[in-house]
């Protein structure tokens, strides 16, 4: 069985999706509150890895959270970008799973998924 880690908004009607897939598929998953305890360096590293062809794709573009940003993306470093993700968990594209430690998976995709895990 794979160890998934799966950080979510409770809100989030596409983390709720993600979170119904994966149980209807048994997977088990530790649950964290993306709000409360945003994805450590370790994992937004990894995700700016996996997501070089373009930065913007770790960000949660359609919240309030970064409608409300003035900053060009872009123009940010990579620790500034992590500095900026760590300071809002709002603003991390979600769900964010990281799965075994190695991969990270933003949003969600019935297809990805199951690429990923079946």
């Amino acid at each position: 069985m794979k160890k998934i880690i799966f950080y979510s908004y409770l809100k989030c009607s596409t983390c709720k999706k993600a979170a119904k897939w994966l149980k209807n598929k048994e997977f088990e998953f530790q649950l964290i509150d993306i709000v409360k305890e945003p994805p450590n360096v370790i994992y937004l590293n990894l995700a700016l890895e996996q997501y070089s062809d373009d930065k913007k794709k770790i960000f949660n573009t359609r919240g309030k959270s970064f409608k409300t940003l003035d900053v060009d993306i872009y123009g940010l470093s990579r620790e500034e970008i992590i500095q900026l993700l760590l300071s809002d968990g709002k603003l991390i594209k979600r769900p964010f799973l990281v799965c075994e430690g190695k991969k990270v998976i933003l949003g969600f995709n019935e297809i990805e998924y199951a690429k990923q895990f079946i």
